[in-house]
């Protein structure tokens, strides 16, 4: 039996409002990636296993192949399982497990000596960006800042906060980043440009200090959500129906199409109104409760 690891990446909830394309939360849900050196057998069982039985795995291997590339070796071959526990093309960053785990496997069993930020940026170059891809390597609330064509990236990881619960809303739909992002505007008016710095940077100095009734208000967004609300019908009713039932707040996940609550207590009804407001639009939803997560990629046991 070649050599073997086990490895967890958990979901991602990324811009939480006003942080387009620089900040993301890791999420206590985890993909499990099982690695097994000798073969290229695939499996896979779990969420979206049909569709991921067709790629068969196409995004790990490419990761996989990468990392060994970057040291000027040739990629052995490797028998791949997935347990996929995150819903795909929701806007919780199931691409970015797979990226991360091709990526962590490569340095760990190949003995790579990969750095954090050597796999923060090989993992940046095959995803595009960052945002995703910092929290489910580090864990953590991450804001990262990446220049244009330079795959550096510079990032800080933020203490998770125990107290807060997330509440996830995930409609039956699937909604491409591709096609998420077509619909954004090339410019975007000053005071709109203004508004977002200032939210995103109220967010995270209410997150520091715990200030969980500016942390809502600083979830505002004038730069993606406004025109992706179009592609997620009842958007703005499901983040305002979790308002009012006591979440701190509540922002469209990713590319979407979920939507993330912030909580306090009241984990329970939020999550119902959140799901009858998508119901209301003709659309059902899994509502998933879950917490930040402290744990990036890690190996389990």
């Amino acid at each position: 039996m070649g050599k073997q690891a086990r490895v967890l990446v958990p979901a991602t909830t990324a811009n939480l409002g006003a942080g387009f394309d620089c900040m993301g939360m890791a999420l206590e849900l985890y993909n499990c990636f099982d690695f097994q050196l000798g073969s290229n057998e695939f499996s896979v069982t779990g969420e979206g296993q049909q569709e991921l039985e067709s790629d068969r795995g196409q995004l790990v291997y490419r990761a996989w192949d990468a990392a060994h590339a970057y040291r000027s070796r040739s990629a052995p071959s490797v028998k791949l399982h997935i347990e996929s526990r995150i819903p795909i093309g929701r806007g919780l960053g199931s691409s970015a497990t797979a990226v991360i785990a091709g990526l962590y496997a490569a340095n760990h069993l190949g003995g790579l000596c990969l750095s954090t930020a050597e796999l923060l940026s090989l993992a940046t170059m095959i995803e595009g960006h960052p945002d995703n891809i910092a929290p489910a390597l580090l864990g953590g609330l991450v804001v990262t800042a990446k220049e244009d064509n330079h795959s550096e990236v510079d990032y800080l990881v933020l203490d998770s906060c125990e107290e807060l619960q997330v509440i996830l809303a995930v409609p039956r739909f699937e909604l491409s980043t591709s096609k998420a992002r077509s619909v954004l505007p090339e410019k975007v008016p000053y005071k709109d440009a203004v508004f977002n710095v200032g939210r995103a940077a109220l967010f995270i100095a209410a997150w520091t200090k715990k200030r969980w009734e500016v942390l809502g208000k600083a979830m505002a967004d004038r730069l993606h959500q406004p025109f992706r609300a179009a592609l997620v019908p009842g958007l703005e009713e499901v983040l305002t129906a979790a308002v009012e039932a006591g979440a701190v707040g509540a922002a469209l996940s990713g590319a979407g199409p979920s939507v993330v609550a912030l909580t306090i207590g009241n984990a329970d009804e939020v999550g119902k109104v959140m799901q009858q407001a998508f119901i209301d639009h003709g659309i059902e939803c899994e509502i998933i409760e879950t917490r930040p997560a402290i744990k990036g990629a890690h190996l389990a046991g």
